[in-house]
């Protein structure tokens, strides 16, 4: 082999590990990198993004729906910073994500230099494997590593690279180093079962309890039929958090959908009723949500030890992969003959399906926001990928968009960043370019990283763009009128229109603002070549109701119109509105 320098030895060790994609902005920090990556373009792309941001994003998105390492790559300095709100996205949602940064010359750090910035220090938190390179000999070593450490820890990995030692050839390798000792792209699974006393006592609590409810979150991806026939097994109702929404089809007669405040009355009723929580690959942040501590019995199946009682306190922990656990403890469980409580989580499934079904069906004007989601919902492909976005996106997102067995979505679940749609529906496309790739998503988190748009043209990737435009940030108004009970202030954004975005971009632009029509216009977009953008133009005073309105929430919205909303008579004409057309 000829001799290579330390970028080209990086290169070679990415593609060693199956890596086909990285996507990032080059910089003259990373020029060496970007030289070997041009030299190696036939065996591995480089997708030029235009945000240091949107490039983490899409690496995050591209891990979450291939299950393989993403890798994104940055110049030095503000290059590498802007790397962090998606990188912390990746580790909040157990991705393997390897980032690359660049340095100034290596003899000149600490010194004042520009763009002098310690990032393997700066990306400690983010990254549990943050390293710089020391020289061309380091480089293969600490390369296999971060590769494998993302992949079998599903956490963040960091790699920061002196722009001068990436052009190095050889370089000073210590008589310890032996060469080529670290060349191994294998990596290792374990058995992923729980021992045996533990998976007897787990069947003990489960066959003890008459009312079972099961969550099953983003660990329980891939396991459909595993928790379907533990459902059965159990007459068990599956809540499902939103990283979880894929986990069963919305059309499986065991689920009840989602939990939280943009759940289903059926989910809260089923967590409050249960005598027995069974959680499955979840850690559902919102604690208010869970039963009161002590309240039920509990078992938790999670891959993570360090989960286990996280947000309850559970009697037993099954440490193992979620298919094969489950697999070794349905021969330890009693059928349950009594199936009175999934019936009854079923029947209210069915009058909450019908209540969606009466919101998501409003042709009076301004377009319902329900409208489009649930329009949407029936002209997704059947292998579609649906990426969503934070604010009252999710809330429509959550319960108007119905998954079918082999669809798959994602949205930013833990950290909860805006702006992560667009960047993950590219990564999706680029992914897999045979499948329909959606990103539904609102015009404040739009705004942010707009500029992907300009990239899905240049890779012609035919991704179709749902803005739900309100011209606010609806979730942070909402919060601030019913949690807090004060007027919504600092929400309103100034009005974009994302048609002439798209078009400025090079790709199609379609406004829908008529409920008669916008089912057809829809599936205008779908079926249209190369991307879209849809700007859907939605009632600004349509609130995300809970599933259930607490006394205090009530209280709260009205101390806040009392306070001087300004929106207050609108708000309060759209909300009796509403009702009124549910109770007709």
């Amino acid at each position: 082999m000829a001799s290579r320098n330390a970028a080209e030895i990086l290169v070679d060790v990415l593609i060693d590990w199956d890596v086909k994609v990285i996507f990032g902005l080059p910089g003259d920090g990373i020029n060496g990198i970007m030289e070997a990556l041009r030299q190696r373009q036939d065996e591995i792309q480089f997708i030029q993004a235009r945000h240091e941001e949107s490039a983490a994003f899409m690496a995050c998105g591209y891990a979450k729906y291939t299950g393989k390492l993403g890798v994104c790559l940055a110049t030095s300095g503000p290059g590498g910073i802007h790397l962090l709100n998606g990188l912390y996205d990746a580790k909040l949602d157990g991705q393997p994500v390897l980032a690359i940064t660049g340095h100034h010359f290596h003899d000149l750090i600490g010194t004042y230099a520009q763009q002098d910035v310690d990032l393997d220090k700066l990306f400690d938190d983010v990254a549990p494997y943050s390293v710089r390179v020391m020289s061309a000999a380091h480089v293969e070593n600490v390369a296999h590593l971060a590769c494998r450490t993302s992949l079998a820890y599903g956490c963040v990995t960091h790699i920061n690279f002196p722009v001068d030692l990436q052009e190095q050839e050889g370089g000073p390798r210590s008589k310890r180093n032996v060469k080529r000792h670290a060349d191994t792209d294998v990596l290792a699974r374990g058995g992923g079962v729980p021992a045996d006393e533990h998976l007897q006592a787990a069947a003990a609590v489960l066959n003890s309890g008459k009312k079972i409810a099961m969550m099953a979150g983003r660990g329980a991806l891939g396991a459909t039929e595993e928790i379907e026939k533990l459902a059965e097994t159990l007459a068990s109702p599956v809540i499902k958090p939103l990283l979880g929404k894929a986990v069963l089809p919305d059309d499986s007669p065991y689920t009840t959908g989602s939990i939280g405040l943009l759940g289903t009355k059926p989910s809260e009723e089923a967590i409050e009723n249960c005598d027995t929580l069974l959680m499955v690959g979840t850690s559902f942040p919102y604690i208010e949500f869970f039963p009161k501590p002590g309240e039920k019995r509990g078992v938790q199946i999670d891959c993570d030890p360090v989960r286990i009682g996280l947000r309850y306190p559970v009697e037993v922990g099954l440490v193992g992969d979620t298919k094969q656990t489950i697999r070794k403890l349905l021969p330890l469980l009693q059928k349950k003959d009594d199936r009175s409580f999934l019936e009854k989580a079923q029947k209210g499934m069915k009058e909450w399906e019908e209540l969606m079904d009466t919101r998501a069906t409003r042709m009076d004007k301004p377009l319902k926001p329900q409208v489009v989601a649930a329009e949407l919902s029936k002209r997704l492909s059947s292998d579609a990928i649906v990426s969503c976005d934070s604010g009252t996106v999710a809330t429509w997102f959550a319960r108007h968009i119905k998954v079918r067995r082999g669809q798959m979505y994602s949205l930013s679940g833990n950290l909860a960043t805006m702006a992560c749609g667009l960047p993950y529906a590219i990564a999706a496309q680029i992914a897999h370019p045979n499948r329909q790739s959606i990103a539904f998503v609102g015009d404040g988190a739009m705004t942010m990283l707009m500029g992907e748009m300009a990239t899905a043209v240049k890779y012609n990737l035919p991704i179709k763009v749902i803005v739900i435009k309100n011209d606010t940030l609806g979730q942070i108004k909402w919060e601030q009128m019913v949690f807090l009970g004060n007027p919504e202030y600092a929400c309103a954004l100034h009005p974009i229109d994302f048609v002439k975005i798209a078009e400025a971009c090079g790709a199609t632009g379609i406004r829908i603002d008529d409920p008669e029509r916008c089912g057809d216009q829809l599936q205008q977009a779908l079926n249209a070549p190369g991307p879209v953008v849809i700007e859907a133009v939605v009632d600004p005073f349509e609130p995300p109701m809970p599933a259930n309105i607490t006394p205090e929430q009530a209280l709260h919205f009205a101390e806040s119109l009392a306070k001087g909303e300004p929106d207050r008579k609108k708000i309060m004409a759209t909300v009796f509105k509403n009702k009124v057309k549910e109770m007709v």
